[in-house]
């Protein structure tokens, strides 16, 4: 016997990876059970796989920094500053990343590459150990939305969300739609999706200098002159990234989606003064916000 759940969730993450750096993703769930009838007909009640084994994938992997345990270019280790903290350094053939984040936005991957397969065997390992014996199959899908047209892989953190979002190497796979004087523009949208492609997106007012970031003791010698320093504490705990400057744009507000439309929107503004500019800015799949100026 067969019980589905199609769009289950949706994982929005970044992940590391040696040729495109750290990269936002967002993966639609879908959920196939295979098993024997309970004692109340069922493989599985329809509420507890919706809540249950949407939970399990939540705490697994979403809004986390998938790490790919078996790259040689990933250094992980317990941070020196706080407890529950970790440090990575990443040499990455694009740039370095160096982090400092509680344990819990990780999620260490035993693979050389995060891809759908690697993440599928991952999760389908520790959602099968907690389902209940009558539950002998277990088939997830990850697929990434159907997007027709332009987008963009960004990472960022919010500091003043008190969920998850706050860690600060989390992203999302994200579309965009751009109107100048209600049409749309095709140009501006392929404009901005190369502008922000695998790019981590800082907020200025969480800018420190070099010597208020915190990292591992031999993040020192990879840094470049080119790597810029945020860092800020949130419920979970206190968060540090050092960006290098061709994979970093820095904005002058918060990273919500509702503040980076509006961010799109006032540059465009400035180049188009006598327009009407309307854009409309996703964060992953099917939710976003939309600004007019």
């Amino acid at each position: 016997m067969q019980l589905f759940v199609n769009d289950l969730t949706v994982i929005d993450f970044s992940y590391l990876c040696l040729q495109r750096g750290i990269v936002g993703e967002s993966w639609i769930v879908d959920v196939l059970l295979d098993g024997s009838l309970n004692e109340q007909s069922m493989v599985l009640d329809f509420a507890i796989v919706k809540k249950q084994i949407k939970a399990i994938i939540d705490d697994a992997v979403d809004h986390k920094l998938l790490l790919p345990m078996q790259e040689a270019a990933l250094i992980l280790q317990d941070s020196e500053h706080h407890e529950g903290h970790q440090t990575i350094d990443f040499l990455s053939e694009r740039a370095s990343y160096h982090l400092q984040s509680p344990s819990c936005a990780f999620a260490t991957v035993d693979c050389l590459t995060i891809t759908i397969d690697s993440v599928t065997e991952h999760l389908t390992a520790i959602i099968l150990a907690q389902l209940p014996t009558n539950v002998q199959g277990l088939t997830l899908v990850l697929r990434p939305e159907n997007i027709v047209g332009d987008y963009y892989h960004y990472t960022h953190g919010l500091k003043l969300h008190d969920g998850n979002c706050q860690r600060i190497a989390h992203g999302h796979r994200s579309k965009i739609q751009i109107f100048i004087d209600d049409k749309k523009n095709t140009n501006l949208e392929q404009k901005w999706c190369s502008r922000w492609q695998d790019i981590y997106i800082a907020s200025e007012a969480d800018r420190v200098s070099k010597e208020a970031i915190e990292l591992s003791s031999q993040a020192e010698q990879y840094l470049t002159p080119d790597h810029q320093f945020f860092s800020y504490l949130a419920p979970q705990g206190r968060f540090d990234i050092a960006v290098a400057a061709n994979v970093l744009d820095v904005v002058d507000c918060d990273s919500t989606v509702e503040l980076l439309a509006d961010f799109i929107a006032r540059q465009l503004k400035k180049e188009l003064t006598n327009s009407n500019v309307k854009v409309i800015a996703y964060e992953g799949v099917e939710k976003g916000a939309i600004v007019c100026v």
